[in-house]
């Protein structure tokens, strides 16, 4: 599946093209599965599930699956582009996919009547596609079928350099709620993830997700797992900018309490997650910033084995 030798590095040829569109659309569907399962995945503490709205009042699952949906082809582009610049630096990329990003967020907002449920998803998900439509077409070594959760995240950071640097740590009184927290508590959220090449999913999440399904847990179940690792020890700044830095501790302290009680192998496990629902929502606290990086931890999973087997494998 990976690219011919000629094509290796330069813009993609109309034939080569043709291939990169069906690999773009496989990988769009896989992420939007993966937001979806996210979002349909219950109980999660403060957030939307088909238990609740969490601390929302403006969302629900619908309005979740409609987003979704909408922000199918934009994902297909995100693969787009990372094919076609594919011989472009690394660090000039990100520059590249922002017009991407944007039109996404028109989209999610068109869907959802201005409602914000995608928004970290669109980010972490344009800097993803694109390193695997660059890692694809550029025929390195980690290219093709054999591109798996560490070729794409150390694409990912190559691509992210710098961005904390550039945007939380400019001069003078900060301007955004990520600024704000990045000059109180030292919180790089989103983009310090980016940056990092997801290392809180490649070096948590994701061995926990894997861990439980070799345990022979169903998929919702090792989510569950996921979740609960990314809720003890993700630096949410959805969960600081709703409830401050006591806000993110309790989140993380409760979580890993869970976790010491015996987590998804608990017989009380969804218990204790439905009780720790109802007190994230009396605190208005939303772990966003887990949820979408949840959705990254299933997109991984499945990316190595989904361009293995083409489009058609829907084995776990």
């Amino acid at each position: 599946m990976g690219p011919r030798p000629e094509t290796a590095g330069r813009p993609v040829r109309l034939r080569g093209r043709a291939d990169v569109a069906r690999l773009a659309g496989t990988l769009a569907d896989l992420v939007v599965e993966a937001l979806l399962r996210e979002v349909w995945l219950t109980p999660k503490p403060g957030l939307v599930d088909r238990r609740n709205t969490g601390s929302h009042r403006d969302m629900d699952v619908a309005t979740f699956e409609r987003s979704a949906a909408a922000l199918r082809p934009g994902f297909a582009d995100f693969v787009m582009l990372g094919a076609e610049c594919a011989a472009v630096p690394a660090d000039a990329v990100l520059a590249l996919a922002r017009p991407a990003g944007l039109a996404c967020e028109r989209a999610m907002f068109r869907a959802t009547g201005g409602v914000n449920t995608h928004k970290g998803s669109i980010f972490a998900f344009g800097l993803l596609l694109t390193a695997v439509g660059r890692l694809w077409v550029a025929g390195a070594p980690s290219a093709g079928p054999s591109i798996d959760a560490d070729a794409v995240c150390d694409e990912v950071a190559r691509i992210a350099t710098g961005i904390v640097a550039r945007e939380l740590r400019r001069p003078g009184e900060p301007r955004t709620a990520g600024e704000r927290l990045f000059q109180a508590h030292g919180l790089t959220g989103a983009r310090g993830e980016a940056e990092s090449g997801f290392a809180t999913v490649r070096h948590g999440a994701l061995p926990a997700l894997q861990r439980a399904l070799a345990a022979g847990h169903d998929a919702d179940t090792a989510l569950a797992a996921a979740f609960l690792h990314l809720l003890a020890r993700n630096a949410d700044t959805n969960l600081a900018a709703r409830g401050g830095i006591a806000g993110l501790r309790f989140a993380r302290a409760e979580a890993a309490r869970v976790e010491r009680a015996g987590g998804v192998e608990a017989p009380g496990f969804v218990a204790r997650m439905e009780a720790l629902d109802d007190a994230f929502i009396a605190k208005n606290l939303s772990p966003g910033g887990s949820a979408d990086l949840l959705a990254v931890t299933w997109t991984l999973h499945r990316l190595p084995r989904l361009l293995r087997s083409g489009p058609a494998s829907r084995s776990y």
